[in-house]
């Protein structure tokens, strides 16, 4: 076997393996240094597997040697390996902007450590979308998750560590009920092989401890993804957090939880029992649109920029649950293509926030006031973004929203894609907000701003113009989106 034959487990080591190095070496610069070789080598090695998968079809690693469904299985199909591009590549962008960033916001001699935690956390994220193992997935779940409230904890303000703290009391909440629904799922097959479950659970479909593996494992994602009204955590932690985790978390962590939706509702219960026994849709499509509806309305009223960004993820998770409520294959491509465009677009505005933040050392309205001059490129890359947020044509949120109404107009639910128009009205409301403030308001006297370091505006650029790119040359990520929707769904609908 050749090292390319590796790559399922490689994505999943790399940064598990230097983690470590980063608290061994004990200096911020080489720490630094340790955390982005370690991420673009990842990124170059997922790569290199989308292209495998693309050629040969889904891959299937026996760790060990040991056939599945006795040994673990690392599985990366065609949504696999597009999750697990979408999470490399925003940790690799994410570190480049990281040295001058982190510098300002941590302490010295934390910063070791910090690189640490990342690491823990991004292996964690990419070791969920590889594993074929139910049980592979709360284990990996949980090293992302304890690693991730550290680095929310290491934020400048106080209150991060009342964030962190409140987000472990979720998370934990939200892992218990996904740990037992496995161990239902466990119970009733005696597997926890995900293929072999999708096979095995049929025959014991309709069973009570089926049915409530289903409820717990739901409703423990639906925590861990920020899914309304279980989302509480969410805008205190992306709020205080430093600038560079938020955009990480922000572009990543939501992302795979919704693949740990899809996966468990559509490739191990399937959708007939999912949306036929169990009456998902008639729980997804409302809270996916109430999501988007109050969370847009909050967003209007923050004075706070990382919380009205906050707020926005919660109201753009609603449109992927809505997606795949309406569960045709329009809906699972908007969910599945909204999933990389909301990644482009918040991985690109938190990474705008961290600029302004490392200059006036504040992210509150107000002092955006006249950035637009004194920050021209940083500025110009928040109304891009923003415009992907909008939905406006020929930005990546446009092409999203697109697929959405059609998904829903298809289904004769008028109204619904009349409330996804809505939301996105209600979206330039609150950035309108911003914008007027950076263009329109007066600048702060006698306070010199310059423009953000190269090392920030290079990754925020990447991102705004693959916001355009996306948003025009849609073969790939609306190709790859469907294909997987229609894996997921059967060709249904």
């Amino acid at each position: 076997m050749t090292l390319l034959d590796h790559l399922p487990v490689l994505v999943v080591i790399i940064p598990l393996l230097t983690a470590p190095l980063c608290v061994l070496v004990d200096r911020p610069r080489v720490a630094w240094f340790v955390a982005l070789v370690s991420s673009w080598l990842v990124f170059a090695a997922t790569v290199v597997l989308v292209g495998q998968v693309a050629d040969g079809g889904t891959i299937s690693y026996h760790l060990g040697g040991w056939a599945p469904p006795w040994g673990i299985e690392y599985r990366v199909d065609t949504l696999g390996s597009y999750v697990l591009l979408i999470v490399s590549a925003m940790a690799a962008l994410v570190l480049v902007a990281a040295k001058d960033s982190v510098e300002r916001e941590i302490p010295e001699q934390r910063i070791p450590r910090f690189y640490a935690a990342f690491l823990l956390a991004f292996a964690g994220l990419m070791g969920i979308v590889a594993t074929g193992d139910a049980f592979n997935v709360f284990v990996f779940l949980e090293i992302s998750s304890l690693s991730t409230y550290a680095l929310i904890s290491m934020g400048r303000d106080r209150r991060a560590l009342n964030a962190a703290f409140q987000y472990l009391v979720m998370g934990t909440i939200g892992a218990t009920f996904i740990l037992i629904g496995i161990g239902f799922l466990y119970m009733m097959t005696g597997t926890l092989n995900m293929l072999d479950l999708a096979a095995r659970l049929p025959e014991v479909a309709d069973t009570r401890t089926v049915r409530a593996g289903f409820a717990f494992l739901t409703v423990g994602i639906g925590l861990k993804l920020a899914m309304f009204p279980l989302h509480l955590w969410l805008p205190n932690a992306y709020t205080y957090a430093p600038s560079i985790v938020t955009a990480f978390l922000a572009a990543t962590a939501t992302k795979v939880a919704v693949y740990t939706l899809l996966r468990f509702v559509l490739s191990i219960f399937g959708i007939d029992f999912s949306l036929g026994q169990m009456p998902l849709e008639y729980i997804l499509i409302p809270l996916g649109l109430v999501g988007i509806l109050s969370a847009s309305l909050v967003a209007i009223y923050q004075v706070e920029i990382k919380r009205m960004l906050a707020y926005s993820s919660v109201a753009q998770i609603g449109y992927m649950v809505l997606g795949i409520g309406l569960a045709n294959t329009n809906g699972l491509t908007a969910a599945i293509l909204h999933l990389f465009n909301h990644a482009l677009m918040k991985g690109a505005l938190f990474i705008a926030m961290g600029a302004v933040a490392y200059r006036i050392g504040s992210t509150t309205l107000k002092d955006f006031s006249g950035l637009g001059r004194r920050m021209p490129l940083t500025m110009a890359g928040i109304v891009v973004g923003g415009l992907s947020l909008i939905g406006v044509p020929s930005t990546v949120g446009f092409v999203s929203k697109w697929y959405l109404v059609l998904a829903a107009l298809e289904q004769g639910l008028w109204p619904i894609a009349l409330l996804v128009l809505v939301g996105s009205i209600m979206a330039v409301v609150y950035v309108w907000k911003l914008v007027e403030t950076a263009y329109f308001g007066k600048p702060a006297e006698g306070v010199a701003v310059k423009e953000a370091p190269l090392s920030m505006l290079v990754p925020l650029w990447v991102l705004v113009f693959a916001n355009i790119y996306f948003g025009l040359h849609t073969e790939i990520s609306v190709g790859l989106a469907r294909q997987a929707a229609m894996a997921l769904s059967g060709g249904a609908g």
